[in-house]
């Protein structure tokens, strides 16, 4: 028999994504409500943007891509991430009137990561975090665009939790023990991601989220879901399985290239519409009531 392997964590996460099926409910129910609590404020949409770096101007246009998609969140009423970039460009960030929560990287140079986790704060960031995900590389630590970064500890983790009046969010967990990790120091978010396959094998998020959420019941920590998120029904499938939100990511990338923030708009407010309609088919008329009722994990497993 033929066998080919595959190694790619995205390959086996959207085929994972695609195995889960979804029925329907429809005498009864009504049209819903996509609007959502998370960290204490109401969105439009349990959907964010994710935590993007280094996206200079695109097709010629004036503002960057990082501002033209915080903009796009401002419009939308959703939740705004960015990721790595100086305090110069975080202030354009801010700028747009974005909800936004800075995730910094692992810097070896602890002092960086307090400075920009204090700069976030005093600019008015909705939110902080770090990017955990980035710790290792190939030969030993990862080092991003010529920074290098450095393992980081419980204790350090909650240094920075204590440092900021703000929610402090984990990016990069895709495990039991790392989420109970995070509870413990007093993170009120975390993001379940494999980075877009940083590691080979790595779980889909979507598979090891249920025993997440069950782990991190009465605990005060809100879940996001990121890696090939790309539609409602994707969105709509992460928060059955026990997330709180979900984050697009790269397929945002090309509306974003081509007609920046119209286009990022439009792209969100399409899996806005999915969305809305998927829970109004299986029966769920607010996104607190979803659950996993009406899906069939496994079910396409000829996929």
């Amino acid at each position: 028999m033929d066998y080919t392997r595959c190694s790619d964590a995205n390959v086996i996460t959207a085929r994972y994504m695609d195995s889960i099926l979804i029925g329907e409910r429809l005498i009864d129910s009504v049209k819903a409500d996509t609007e959502c609590e998370f960290l204490g404020e109401r969105f439009a949409m349990p959907v964010m943007t994710p935590a993007f770096s280094h996206l200079g101007v695109m097709n010629g246009r004036e503002a960057t891509g990082l501002e033209e998609y915080s903009l796009a969140a401002k419009e939308c009423n959703i939740l705004n991430f960015c990721g790595m970039m100086e305090n110069d460009m975080f202030e354009k960030i801010i700028a747009t009137g974005a909800k936004t929560v800075r995730i910094v990287k692992p810097y070896a140079d602890n002092g960086k990561v307090r400075d920009q986790l204090a700069f976030a704060e005093a600019a008015g960031a909705f939110g902080v975090g770090m990017d955990i995900d980035h710790i290792f590389g190939d030969n030993g630590y990862d080092i991003v665009v010529g920074e290098e970064m450095a393992a980081q500890t419980t204790d350090m983790l909650r240094s920075y939790v204590e440092a900021t009046k703000l929610p402090f969010v984990v990016k990069g967990v895709l495990g039991v023990e790392d989420a109970l990790k995070c509870a413990e120091i007093g993170a009120k978010a975390i993001i379940v991601s494999h980075h877009h396959g940083r590691l080979p094998y790595a779980v889909p998020p979507l598979m090891v989220l249920p025993k997440i959420r069950k782990a991190l019941e009465g605990k005060n920590v809100q879940i996001i879901v990121d890696c090939g998120i790309a539609s409602g029904a994707d969105v709509y499938k992460a928060l059955a399985l026990g997330a709180d939100a979900a984050a697009v990511g790269r397929s945002m990338l090309p509306h974003l290239e081509r007609d920046g923030v119209e286009g990022v708009k439009a792209f969100l407010a399409s899996v806005g519409r999915e969305l809305r309609f998927i829970m109004s088919a299986t029966g769920f008329a607010r996104v607190e009531e979803i659950d996993d009722t009406a899906l069939v994990v496994n079910g396409a497993s000829f996929c």
